[in-house]
């Protein structure tokens, strides 16, 4: 064996076991790992929240584990689920109905459920009927802007989270405790900042399915593990020894709440796109910079929350703005073209969807679109398509 293929190896060997983890996490639909961790300690408690957004900051102060509740993916065969709603919605909270039901959410001691859409709003009453005896809370997310009306509205919410979360653990949320998460979720922040950088500058680096395990690692580990994880990962992928390929830079939109399938993003990989920008696991990332960390936190998240975030279809545009900020994205990103890519029947993404198209089509930038489901198998279509959109950027500069 020569020294390079050794070096390689060797180089491979350090990222191997870091993917195996990320994989594993992604598949634990029964939350060993949050089983664990409240293992360690019997006081402990595990907050879950739906997509979109929560203030994992505020469950954090209070003792708890967030955790992230994308649903059961391709993983799960929805039996139950189906009975609860209609056919004409998308498939993510039919899937997590059927984990409830089947018991794999049973790690859980309390959840949150933002308003993304009616589907999520409607999803807290019913877990309150599925769920007896669990801490369930509709959080009601500002849509206005105004310090003095949407942000004292936000840190009363916030506020009634700590305190909810607070009998459960027996913890107060104190300024000091609220700051001290603040400062951890920042560092988390920096480090997926920086994740989030190497894929632009240097796609090949970070292929797409793994920034999006490394992403999803950080639904279920605690914020400090989660940012040791990220650097563990950025130290790997820099000295590893992989090389570019003839691929066109892509951006992703529309996949902010359902997510697509892993092997639905090693598709467009194959396909010829390096996705160097996508809304995935927007919760992740909703407030990519930092949040203040003097003054009043609960001031401080709020003016994060509202101020601070990237255009997202649930939340109110009052600008009007997503069109043009999705062009100025697109040129900060030295995108070749744009993947609107939404999951079927998902209303606050295809109502978006037509703003967008129009700005993209002003701003002359090649897009091509499809719908996906969590549970999709079958790959073929998208990937002939999203092949055709890329061979014919490369060879005309348009699709």
């Amino acid at each position: 064996m020569s020294i390079v293929v050794e070096q390689k190896e060797a180089l491979d060997a350090r990222i191997a076991p870091l993917l195996a983890r990320a994989q594993a996490l992604y598949e634990d639909l029964d939350l060993r790992a949050v089983q664990a961790w409240k293992s360690e300690d019997p006081s402990r408690r595990a907050i879950g929240f739906l997509p979109v957004y929560a203030p994992r900051e505020v469950v954090h102060a209070a003792g708890a584990l967030p955790v992230g509740i994308v649903g059961g993916g391709d993983q799960v065969e929805i039996v139950r689920g189906d009975s609860y709603f209609q056919s004409y919605i998308c498939h993510l909270p039919r899937s997590v109905v059927e984990l409830a039901v089947s018991g794999r959410l049973a790690p859980l001691d309390g959840f949150l459920f933002p308003s993304t859409c009616d589907v999520i709003r409607n999803l807290s009453g019913m877990f309150q009927i599925l769920l007896p005896g669990k801490f369930v809370h509709y959080l009601d997310l500002p849509q206005n802007f105004d310090r003095r009306l949407g942000g004292e509205f936000y840190q009363h919410e916030m506020r009634t989270v700590a305190r909810e979360v607070g009998k459960l653990t027996g913890i107060e949320v104190s300024d000091e405790r609220l700051r001290a998460s603040i400062v951890a979720w920042n560092a988390n922040r920096a480090a997926l900042r920086e994740l989030r950088a190497l894929r632009s500058e240097r796609p090949w680096l970070v292929p797409t399915a793994e920034h999006y395990l490394v992403l999803r690692a950080g639904y279920l580990l605690p914020v400090e593990e989660h940012t040791r994880f990220v650097r563990d990962y950025l130290a790997a992928v820099r000295a590893s020894a992989r090389h570019p390929l003839d691929n066109i830079r892509v951006l992703v939109r529309g996949a902010f709440c359902e997510q697509p399938p892993v092997a639905l993003l090693r598709t467009l990989e194959r396909a010829g796109c390096y996705v160097v920008d996508d809304d995935f696991l927007q919760g992740a990332h909703l407030i990519p910079n930092d949040v203040r960390e003097d003054g009043d936190p609960w001031e401080a998240l709020s003016d994060a929350f509202l101020h601070g975030t990237v255009p997202t279809a649930s939340i109110y545009d009052e600008k009007a703005e997503k069109g043009d900020a999705l062009v100025r994205r697109v040129r900060e990103q030295r995108v070749d073209g744009v993947i609107l890519m939404a999951p079927s029947f998902c209303d606050p993404a295809l109502l978006d969807q037509p703003m967008l198209q129009a700005a993209l089509e002003k701003a002359k930038i090649p897009f091509t679109s499809f719908k996906y489901a969590e549970d999709t198998g079958q790959f073929q279509v998208i990937r002939e398509q999203a092949g055709t959109f890329a061979d014919a950027i490369k060879l005309w500069g348009s699709a």
